[in-house]
């Protein structure tokens, strides 16, 4: 597919750590007008400068927001809603924001109970990061094939939700999915905040004595893989989506109980229904996402 026209347009991205800097990479190939970059840390702003990654930065906002037509906001979700009302003086008008946080109904609730009319605010979510974090873990083919999550609601302009549509595909995004604020924050409970609870639940539950990383195979470090966890960004991620959160947590308990038991009273039918059901669901998701 051919990439969209992007020459006239300035694209600022806030926070030039991980994704931040995996989107301004990826978008740099885009040959924008300008990729600027902003960043509380000077030292980052200076590296990203002389990697190319961007072609303009700072740590005060307010030189580069009044030029840009895009801003990326990939912040943690309490700071980037602070980074849009402390600095919503200094925006273009006219300007498309969107953010990658992975909670959205908070934040859009938040952001557009303060947003002028003649701005507009889209929910974003790309599916893909790494353990580690920084401008040093950023790469231009992060959003390769991924998936990527927008979340439109009634007052975004249809024009708008296109242009991020062909941003994110323009960046190498594979599928781009739209759903509301709150069937995202339910799903998203389940397939990537339940995982995370279940990773630390377990590396914090090793009881076994001695050194027990010589008794782990794949399965453990496939389990664990997520444990290495940003405490700072999943505990506003949690606490912000605690009500969905919780009743996946709840449903998994129930899980857990049902297994339990089986094995309690060493009923193998049971326990062998259990693991093909567990076994189909995820051949069903396999199919499914080798037609996606």
């Amino acid at each position: 597919m051919e990439n969209p026209d992007f020459s006239d347009f300035t694209i600022a991205v806030v926070g030039l750590g991980l994704i931040g800097g995996s989107y301004a990479m990826a978008l740099k190939r885009l040959n924008p007008h300008e990729i600027c970059g902003i960043d509380m840390d000077e030292e980052t702003v200076e590296k990203a400068l002389r990697a190319g990654v961007i072609d303009r930065g700072c740590g005060n906002p307010e030189g580069i927001l009044k030029d840009a037509d895009l801003v990326v906001i990939a912040l943690y979700p309490e700071e980037a809603v602070k980074f849009i009302k402390s600095n919503i003086g200094s925006f273009k008008k006219d300007v498309v924001i969107t953010d990658t946080c992975g909670i959205k109904t908070g934040v859009i609730e938040e952001v557009h109970s303060f947003l002028p009319g003649d701005m507009d605010f889209i929910g974003g979510h790309p599916m893909a990061g790494k353990e580690t974090k920084g401008l040093q873990s950023a790469d231009s083919d992060l959003f390769r094939d991924a998936n990527y999550i927008i979340t439109p609601v009634e007052r975004n302009r249809e024009k708008n939700v296109e242009l991020i549509c062909k941003v994110v595909k323009a960046i190498g995004c594979k599928n781009v999915v739209s759903i509301t604020p709150e069937e995202h924050d339910r799903i998203i409970s389940f397939t990537s905040q339940l995982p995370h609870v279940i990773a630390v639940s377990l590396i914090n539950s090793g009881n076994a004595g001695g050194d027990i990383a010589l008794f782990t195979g794949g399965s453990f470090k496939d389990v664990t893989r997520v444990a290495a966890i940003n405490s700072i960004l999943w505990s506003q991620l949690f606490t912000l989506n605690s009500d969905n959160l919780i009743d996946e947590i709840e449903r998994f308990e129930e899980n857990i109980k049902t297994i339990k038991k089986a094995i309690r009273t060493e009923d193998k039918n049971a326990l062998e229904d259990i693991f093909n059901c567990a076994a189909l669901n995820k051949r069903k998701m396999m199919v499914l996402n080798e037609r996606a």
